[in-house]
């Protein structure tokens, strides 16, 4: 376990390296008994100090849910990161590219809830009876720390690489759809990309919200009513690059669409 002020130090450079769009050597390597609890401490701090600089916390984010995200990174367990208010965008959104690092985008469903949800036995089932609704969204991936060779505690400190998301297309009660089979076409610069079912999450992108609210209970909070949770993505991180437009088809479900200026 990593003390106090080691726990600060690793947070400041964090925060440093967002600010100036930079990133960091690898914390597993120059910590090398960093545990999962180190890291999740790290990101407490990270959320403490923007609760005290007046941003308003929203929801959380799931990541690493999919066989194909694991893949991409390495990495074979789930973890979560923050959403504060300031990072959520409507569909059409110009979003200036040098606010972020390591500039990624991935294809997500989004669970508002309607009530609260709290582990440590939280279902698939209470999810859904707990979600007003759910919609398409696109995440925005930023990384802070460098990505070769990063494992679960390095992803962890790093708020879960969350950037921002991008939400749009027609939100539907999940009675209304089978989530599982909800799809979606990944194009940028009118050139598709990638393409995926939601199924890819765990089987059902409910059940990721279940592993969420069980998580969180461990960690002695939860999730409450009109937060906002991005269930993981479905298909592969698709690098962005300055100027590119990104739009994502969900089929019945709408689409989302964003640019990088």
């Amino acid at each position: 376990m990593l003390d106090t002020s080691t726990i600060h130090a690793i947070a400041d450079e964090l925060a440093d390296a967002e600010r100036e769009r930079t990133t960091v050597l690898l914390l597993s390597a120059r910590h090398p008994g960093m545990t999962v609890d180190d890291a999740y401490a790290v990101q407490r701090v990270w959320v403490e100090r923007g609760l005290a600089a007046g941003r308003r916390l929203v929801g959380r984010k799931i990541g690493l849910t999919s066989k194909v995200m694991q893949q991409a990174t390495g990495i074979t367990e789930p973890d979560y990161g923050a959403i504060f208010a300031d990072m959520i965008h409507e569909t059409g959104a110009v979003l200036p590219f040098d606010r972020y690092s390591n500039v990624r985008i991935e294809v997500e469903l989004a669970f508002v809830l309607a009530q609260p949800l709290e582990g440590p036995d939280a279902t698939l089932f209470d999810v859904l009876d707990a979600t007003k609704y759910v919609v398409p969204a696109l995440e925005i991936l930023s990384s802070r720390i460098e990505l070769d060779g990063r494992t679960i505690v390095d992803t962890i400190s790093d708020n879960a690489a969350m950037g921002g998301m991008v939400v749009g297309g027609r939100p539907v009660a999940v009675d209304t759809v089978d989530l599982r089979w909800v799809g979606a076409l990944l194009y940028r610069n009118e050139t598709i990309e990638e393409s995926g079912v939601a199924a890819a999450v765990l089987d059902h992108p409910a059940a990721g919200v279940a592993w969420l609210a069980n998580k969180l209970a461990q960690h002695g909070t939860r999730l409450e009513a009109g937060d906002i949770v991005l269930a993981g993505s479905f298909t592969r991180p698709l690098w962005v690059e300055r100027g590119d437009t990104i739009h994502a088809d969900y089929g019945t479900l709408g689409a989302v669409t964003c640019r990088f200026s």
